[in-house]
């Protein structure tokens, strides 16, 4: 049975790559490509919904896609802990399922894992997120993510140490970890997560060079995985096994993709 996929924000740079995976993957077809211009009637008939609009338009994306009784997969940045539990009790209501996923990439996922697994070792820990001068929102939904996830492994240890935070100039504090946001051209995204302990650090590092090669692999697990989700489900580490134990997700037997190229991720002792 072939899936009917509706692209909300299909013209733009991640929906188009959305849109180019759907068209390429075996049981799914593109049903509505819906713009800036498009109503969201235009959602009737489709068995998916994929979000990959605006943090200001999915909010409404996400509710006429419950309302309809159909799955979303929501690619759209800004989604934070606090504002998908507003939406929890409806996609439990409606008897549907709601798929966030905040990077598409699977090495950005690894990467942030691997920063919440050394978090509870670490007393200090910062993020710096560095994206194209058009994204409009900041931090990153990932770098919002992998702040969240640092949290909740720290729960044994407390908050990371973040002095001066009443300093404007010293970021914007996400489940208490400081986050400094990079606009400026010449950069696709990347993240690094700084974390310092007596005497040393540990910087690790994501890279997207090629957003169409880099986000597909995750694309397709996440198509197959929202069509038939039940409920709200947050990050694609939900889905594959990462190798890396991380708070708060889902424990799902690991999908098999080939090969991640696209991007650079990296560990540094300094």
């Amino acid at each position: 049975m072939t899936t009917r996929v509706a692209i909300v924000g299909g013209t733009g740079k991640l929906g188009g790559i959305i849109r180019s995976v759907v068209e390429a993957e075996d049981g799914f077809e593109a049903h509505a490509v819906l713009s800036s211009k498009s109503t969201l009637d235009e959602l009737e008939g489709a068995d998916l919904v994929v979000d990959a609009s605006s943090p200001a338009v999915s909010i409404d994306v996400v509710r006429a896609a419950i309302e309809r009784g159909i799955n979303v997969l929501v690619g759209t940045s800004g989604w934070s802990a606090e504002r998908i539990a507003l939406v929890r009790p409806l996609v439990t209501a409606a008897g549907t399922g709601a798929v966030f996923i905040p990077n598409f990439s699977l090495g950005s996922v690894l990467s942030t894992a691997l920063a919440a697994a050394a978090a509870p070792f670490f007393p200090s820990i910062e993020i710096v997120e560095a994206h194209r001068e058009t994204k409009i929102d900041s931090p990153s939904g990932t770098a919002v993510r992998t702040a969240e996830l640092i949290a909740a492994a720290r729960g044994a240890v407390g908050p990371v140490e973040s002095p001066h935070v009443d300093q404007r100039a010293r970021g914007q504090q996400v489940a208490s970890v400081p986050v400094h946001s990079l606009r400026r051209p010449g950069v696709v995204a990347k993240q690094d997560v700084i974390l310092s302990g007596p005497g040393e650090s540990v910087t690790i590092t994501h890279d997207t060079l090629d957003p169409a090669r880099a986000y597909a692999p995750g694309i397709r697990i996440a198509l197959r995985a929202a069509r038939d989700a039940q409920g709200v489900v947050v990050g694609l580490d939900s889905f594959i096994d990462l190798g890396v134990r991380m708070p708060g997700t889902v424990e799902e037997p690991p999908v098999a993709d080939g090969d991640v190229s696209g991007q650079v991720a990296g560990v540094t002792p300094a």
